[in-house]
């Protein structure tokens, strides 16, 4: 564009000169060896332009003779070397495809075009066709070269840490990680590979370095680069904790400031704060990380903030958790739990059943079979609960990759995933709703009345042969029963008397105030209650499963 430009410049400047010398005519005279030449003005600079282009022509037909011989040899190494890129772009897409004959011969094909010095992509694809022949020294020989080269460290440093990583020489390939840290943070693949070899041997100080490095460079997202700073500076403050209590509170703030809903730096602070008699400022970090997420842990660690405390102060720092988050689940067991301290049966079982109208879940049941326990001792509606508690969903824990931990680590131990963990439920429900038509295999042989026992003894009368009406067909095999087959089954015995049946507890009332219906909840319970201890006792029994 700019030269088109100047060419336009040039030609309306000469056809301006032109024009200007055509509007003012005049003669030259030239006397040069006693001869007189006369020549109008617009001839001579007619005759000095057509000279001087003249002369340019000239020059340049002369140097392009001259240049000629270099001009051809260019041409002919341009047409070498772009058959040598298009064997070497061959080769490398059958090495990515797996297709290691064509490697082998574009390889080679590209080695004779191209200088392996000048072009550092064939070392690549040797390397690439090495490993897809199965020639793992001749690779990794290939890979230590370009790893010595500086233009080509990087890629070799990679291919080193592969295939120690393939062998499973864990030792080695973080020794390639930090090499090809030391030359470039901003690589991903050996920051990250770095920052889990540091986290995995406790190296918290150079792995938070390493994220900051990471950080100034743009390597990673500064939103998960906050994160993962707060995680590791949670995992260093439960290092300090028992030692330097306030190096772990002030790590603890730090990653509470960057990640606000981090429960396990709330906890670790707040235990900081107490081992320094500042229950204040503890239950204040409490209270805010409740406020962004009701945790059942955070309950535990505020309502025991003081060793000495009553279990009604216990309950009092439990309702005002409730009071922060209302309609919560995790503080109608809070409080419910407290409660159940204080011997206060009533609000006990109303915030345990209000946190299950919310959902079931298996700690509502539990903490409904504790009730039970303290205030009745009706094992019928002990075992209801404990059976309801067994078919709900599971309490949530820390999970990470499958693996279920009781407290909250910084990494998975299965994969090595920096902030892994996440507080959820670690599996379904053990068994799905009873379909119509089978049964459990616990409520099968539970419903089956006793048998008696089958053994002849010396002194008894021989037994009769068990009649058709003795031998109760198998129960219908499912995903959760067994076949069962019981033989010589007796006549069904009376029930218990009236009076041997556990009485109903007065008093109970929902959570609404109005009375419990009989049976409770709605269904009888799983258990028939107590037994009669003035009946007389059934005679031994045996039960064949098969």
């Amino acid at each position: 564009m700019i030269r088109l430009f100047i060419f336009a410049v040039v030609t309306l400047g000469l056809g301006w000169s032109f024009s200007w010398l055509a509007e003012r005519p005049g003669l030259i005279s030239i006397t040069w060896q006693n001869q007189l030449i006369e020549t109008s003005i617009m001839v001579a600079a007619t005759a000095i332009v057509a000279l001087i282009f003249a002369v340019m022509f000239i020059w340049w037909l002369i140097q392009t003779i001259w240049t000629s011989p270099h001009s051809v040899r260019r041409y002919f190494r341009a047409r070498k070397r772009d058959r040598g890129y298009q064997a070497l772009s061959t080769g490398m897409i059958a090495a990515g495809s797996g297709n290691a004959l064509l490697a082998r011969k574009m390889s080679a094909r590209a080695r004779g075009l191209l200088r392996a010095d000048q072009e550092p992509l064939i070392q690549l694809l040797e390397a690439q066709t090495a490993l897809i022949e199965g020639r793992y020294e001749e690779a990794r020989e290939k890979f230590e070269k370009m790893a010595e080269d500086p233009e080509t460290r990087e890629l070799g440093l990679r291919g080193l840490y592969m295939e120690a990583r393939r062998l499973g020489a864990n030792e080695a390939a973080r020794q390639y990680a930090e090499t090809a840290v030391e030359h470039a943070p901003y690589l991903p693949w050996a920051a990250e590979a770095t920052l889990e070899y540091r986290c995995q041997e406790g190296r918290w100080e150079d792995a938070i370095r390493l994220l900051d490095q990471q950080k100034i460079a743009n390597v990673i997202d500064k939103k998960q680069a906050d994160r993962w700073k707060a995680v590791l500076l949670t995992a260093r403050a439960t290092e300090r904790l028992e030692g330097d209590p306030k190096g772990a509170r002030d790590d603890a703030t730090a990653a509470l400031k960057l990640a606000k809903d981090l429960v396990p730096a709330g906890i670790i602070a707040a235990k900081a704060h107490m081992r320094e008699d500042n229950l204040r400022k503890a239950a204040s970090v409490l209270e805010t990380l409740w406020k962004i997420t009701p945790h059942p842990q955070v309950a535990e660690a505020y309502v025991r903030a003081r060793s000495g405390d009553s279990a009604s102060d216990r309950l009092k720092r439990a309702e005002k958790l409730e009071a922060l988050k209302p309609n919560n689940p995790e503080s109608l067991l809070a409080v419910a739990e407290a409660a159940l301290d204080t011997k206060d049966f009533r609000k006990a079982r109303d915030k345990a059943e209000a946190a299950l109208r919310m959902g079931p879940r298996e700690s509502a049941y539990l903490l409904l079979a504790d009730i039970e326990e303290n205030e009745t001792g009706d094992q019928g509606r002990i075992r209801h609960w404990m059976a309801q508690a067994l078919r709900a969903p599971r309490n949530a824990a820390w999970v990470a990759d499958g693996f279920v931990s009781e407290r909250w680590l910084p990494m998975s131990p299965v994969t090595g995933r920096l902030d892994a963990f996440e507080w959820k439920q670690p599996f379904g429900q053990l068994e799905g709703p009873v379909e119509e038509g089978t049964l459990a295999a616990e409520t099968a042989i539970a419903s089956l009345p006793p048998v008696r026992d089958i053994t002849p003894s010396p002194k008894a009368a021989p037994v009769a042969a068990a009649k058709p009406a003795d031998i109760v067909a198998d129960t219908p095999a499912t995903a959760e029963t067994a076949p069962l087959t019981v033989v010589n089954m007796p006549e069904k015995p009376k029930p218990a008397p009236a009076s041997s049946v556990s009485p109903k507890p007065e008093g109970v009332k929902g959570i609404s105030g109005e009375e419990a219906p009989d049976p409770f909840n709605g269904r009888p319970p799983d258990d028939p209650g107590v037994k009669d201890q003035n009946a007389q006792p059934e005679p031994a029994t045996r039960l064949r499963i098969f």
